[in-house]
């Protein structure tokens, strides 16, 4: 199986799109979205300096945009990948991009949503003193208590050896003070505590905004940040991006749910290096692929088609599929058991595991098809449960 990821700010390096604007298709494509997005892009990408394009109401659509235009370029027919991709998912901001790629929302939506995401979370940074560092090694358990001895939040839990603290910069240097045990402290080079409490005013704006953006059901599973689920609702998806916005990325969540799929590949769109770097050592045995420059391209498409399987969450016509959004044992609820007709939203069941009970919600209703699992069955993330058949169709 094959997982394509988006990566976060931070991955921005300067000059890494000079390349990519070699190829007039793409310079093209991609002055376009710097026009939705009212910013020169071209120029951050290829010519400005570190300290600019650090940024967050510039990086965060820089790499939007460079992610959106490159996925064009590893798929120059796009329902192509469709045939391919079993899963997107993007870390912090990524997660934008991957929206955009799996279809529930378009690329202009995408840029307008990114551009207002990266101005107010910057307005919100300037109201107190924040900042994130970066946590590396010692044993997990310490570092947490660590992390909340000092009031601050575990912003980024990105999997084994990796979590980072953000809060106010005196809880930072505090926190440098009295480090865990057997861990090596990192300053970010960030302009604010993202996924924190500090971030609430930018998710007040964004989810105003976001009343007006019409979605549509993904086409392929969209791995969440905010618990590692696979959501096959495009509303949920929107609210989760909203929301994720001073929520904890729990991109180690998202790494349990690709072993759970059984991935064998994960491509790492434009500028890479950094979630393959994580997946390397977290997820032993599964090939990765950082897609940094356009001459990897023809090699890019290979490693697609060599891990490529179609994810099944292609929508018809005819009729809808509810999947599970992760591992456990499916419980059937009793109102849907031996329902005939399902209202918008009903809950069918729920999915229980180790960590967590899931409900399952038929979100846009219909009439029952066929069951495909069984109360009791084991079930993986994205697996089929229930066939609908929308109400008034033919």
């Amino acid at each position: 199986m094959l997982v394509i990821v988006a990566p976060g700010q931070g991955a921005q390096t300067p000059g890494f799109l000079v390349p990519w604007l070699e190829d007039p298709t793409f310079a093209a494509r991609f002055d376009w979205l710097s026009t939705v997005a009212g910013l020169d892009l071209a120029h951050y990408g290829a010519e400005a300096d570190a300290e600019t394009i650090r940024e967050t109401q510039i990086a965060q659509p820089l790499l939007v945009a460079t992610g959106l235009v490159a996925a064009l370029e590893l798929f120059p027919h796009p329902a192509d990948a469709y045939d391919q991709v079993g899963a997107v998912a993007g870390h912090s901001v990524g997660e934008i991009a991957a929206a955009a790629g799996a279809r529930v929302i378009t690329a202009e939506q995408a840029m307008v949503l990114v551009r207002e995401r990266g101005k107010a979370m910057a307005q919100a940074s300037a109201v107190t003193p924040t900042g994130m560092t970066a946590v590396l090694g010692g044993d997990r358990e310490d570092v947490l208590a660590a992390i909340d001895k000092h009031g601050l939040t575990p912003a980024n839990d990105n999997g084994p050896g990796q979590i980072v603290a953000a809060g106010t910069l005196e809880q930072l240097a505090a926190f440098a003070e009295e480090p865990p045990a057997k861990a090596r402290l990192v300053p970010l080079s960030v302009a604010g505590a993202f996924h924190t409490q500090h971030m609430e005013p930018a998710v007040g704006h964004l989810a105003g905004l976001a009343q007006s953006v019409s979605v549509h059901d993904p086409r392929t599973r969209v791995i969440s940040n905010r618990d590692g689920k696979v959501v096959h609702d495009g509303r949920d998806v929107l609210a989760r991006i909203v929301g994720q916005i001073a929520s904890p990325v729990r991109w180690d969540l998202c790494l349990e749910t690709m072993a759970d799929l059984g991935v064998t590949g994960i491509l790492e769109m434009p500028p890479a290096g950094t979630l393959t770097g994580i997946a390397k050592r977290a997820l032993k045995g599964v090939e990765t692929f950082a897609l940094k420059t356009p001459d990897q391209l023809e090699d890019a498409r290979a490693f697609c088609a060599k891990h490529g399987e179609s994810s099944g969450m292609e929508t018809t016509p005819t009729w809808r599929i509810v999947v599970s959004p992760a591992k456990g044992t499916f419980h059937v609820a009793a109102e849907a058991a031996d329902a005939d007709v399902l209202p918008p939203g009903t809950t069918i069941g729920e999915i229980a595991s180790l960590r967590d009970r899931s409900a399952i919600t038929a979100a846009h209703g219909g009439r029952v098809v066929e069951w495909l699992v069984e109360d009791g069955d084991l079930v993986s993330p994205g697996q089929p449960l229930l066939r609908l058949h929308p109400e008034g169709g033919q």
